[in-house]
């Protein structure tokens, strides 16, 4: 067996209705002045903002809390900068995040430029490292899906500068991760499915991934093995809250695994997807999957088939069969979707291509010179 290094420096508490409990453990990092970030419509209507500031305000050190809400389902680099100069006026010394992978994407990036005195593009574009002047962050997922409550990147989109990329570096972790599945009961279908497919990728991606090693393997295996069965599940019913349970396991897990394998080129391809269309996350991977597991099986045949194996208990001997596979799979949960549906044209795919960027080396296929324009041109219809 290979040497390996894991990092898991995120305190975690998982539970339904665990939120009051955790927030209460939590007063070392909250204090003074904290400000929600949140997607917040939906959770607002639902009354789970109000009630989350009010668990903050009676925190025994904390005399104000700030609420901001403008952030997109892609969050963007202009959403961000307005939370970091709300944050240094307000002199915000804790950062929550609330709500799907946009939130707490946008909740990680603005404690970063809180907490600095370089600009947020310098972190974004010049791919600076954050150090240890970022605020601490305390993660509630509402979704199960992006993992990001463990992960040690913040996505944000610039249209201005035409891209979808991350600021990523080790003191960006969240202090706390509060994964508390009540939160996903209300999701509506398109969002579950979507979200869902997303903890999928990165079971297979992280399973994959050049970086994986034995103990992350482990975690991918019993990932994919719980989609296959929750995610179908609720698909025939949204009420199933056993399995909205499980499916929040398996998010956090895959978070462990973004921090210690990464993903592999679908992520990096749907970040440049999501920059030109402002579409989903889980609706671009879906999109790109059928192909790249088609040019996977060719790199690495023995892993994509057992992973296939373990997600639809169907043996394949072929990419085309893999290929199949994965869009069989998909179709039964309406994310059959495809490049052009979100969008694209053809003649778009050339300057896609090239706006790909990241760890495209975590992906054995990466080392095949024109591979992300196959797949780009093999997901448009």
């Amino acid at each position: 067996m290979s040497e390996f290094t894991l990092e898991m420096p995120t305190k975690i508490y998982f539970g339904n209705n665990i939120t009051e409990k955790a927030i209460g453990k939590q007063a070392r990092w909250i204090h003074d002045v904290v400000m929600l970030v949140t997607t917040g419509r939906t959770l607002k209507k639902l009354g789970y903002v109000d009630a989350l500031v009010q668990l903050l305000e009676g925190m025994p050190n904390v005399k104000e809390v700030l609420v901001f809400e403008h952030i997109s389902s892609n969050p963007r680099l202009s959403e961000v900068k307005e939370a970091v100069r709300i944050g240094k006026t307000k002199s915000v010394n804790c950062i929550v995040g609330f709500g799907g992978g946009s939130a707490l994407d946008a909740a990680k990036a603005a404690a970063v430029g809180i907490g600095s005195d370089q600009s947020l593009e310098s972190f974004l574009l010049e791919e600076k490292v954050p150090g240890r002047e970022t605020l601490p962050i305390i993660a509630i997922p509402t979704t199960a899906g992006t993992g990001s409550e463990l992960s040690k990147g913040a996505i944000l989109s610039s249209p201005e500068h035409h891209i979808k990329t991350g600021i990523r570096g080790e003191h960006i972790y969240p202090k706390a991760a509060i994964v508390d599945p009540v939160y996903t009961w209300s999701v509506p279908q398109r969002i579950t499915m979507e979200t869902g497919f997303d903890v999928l990728s990165h079971g297979i991606e992280s399973f994959l991934a050049v970086k994986s090693n034995p103990f992350t393997e482990m975690l991918s295996e019993k990932v994919i093995h719980i989609v296959a069965k929750q995610l179908p599940a609720l698909y025939g019913d949204l009420d199933n809250k056993a399995a909205r349970e499980v499916m929040s396991y398996a998010s956090m897990l895959m978070g462990i695994n973004l921090a210690n394998a990464g993903t592999c080129l679908p992520h990096r391809i749907q970040y440049a997807i999501g920059a030109a269309t402002d579409t989903s996350h889980g609706a671009g991977l879906a999109a790109l999957y059928p192909s790249w597991i088609m040019h996977e099986y060719e790199v690495n045949p023995e892993k994509v088939s057992y992973g296939l194996f373990v997600l639809t208990n169907k043996r394949v001997s072929g990419k085309k069969e893999a290929g199949i596979c994965m869009r069989d799979f998909l179709e039964r949960l309406d994310l059959g979707y495809t490049l052009g549906s979100l969008g694209i044209r053809a003649d778009e795919l050339s300057v896609l291509a090239e706006a790909v960027t990241g760890n495209i080396g975590n992906d054995l296929l990466s080392h095949y010179k024109g591979c992300i324009a196959e797949i780009l041109a093999e997901s448009l219809q």
